[in-house]
């Protein structure tokens, strides 16, 4: 197991509200999403038949927790995962939920 140092009070708060961030499904949706490609506000909201204002509104969110980021193309931004770490998480954390249960 790798040894990470504690966070600072304040880095512990910033991480708190990013879990809080992703405790809402929609937001997981979009994330996944996002996950392989870059996607357009339009392509997210059709494909996962939402309103265009709100996945604005979660990306924004997304954005400032700097969790995605934006690249503009002419007259769209599309919207992909802000890093490896990023990535990584999620991934990690859905393979955990769909692994088998074992009774200890």
């Amino acid at each position: 197991m790798n040894k990470v140092a504690i966070p600072s009070q304040l880095d512990t708060t910033v991480l708190a509200e990013t879990f809080r961030l992703l405790g809402d499904p929609t937001r997981l949706r979009i994330l996944f999403f996002c996950l392989d490609e870059p996607r357009s506000v339009g392509d997210i909201a059709t494909s996962l038949d939402l309103s265009q204002s709100l996945v604005s509104h979660h990306l924004r969110l997304l954005r400032g927790a700097r969790l995605v980021r934006g690249n503009r193309q002419a007259k769209q931004i599309f919207y992909k995962l802000a890093d490896e770490h990023v990535s990584d998480m999620l991934v990690d954390m859905a393979h955990h939920v769909c692994e088998e249960q074992f009774d200890d």
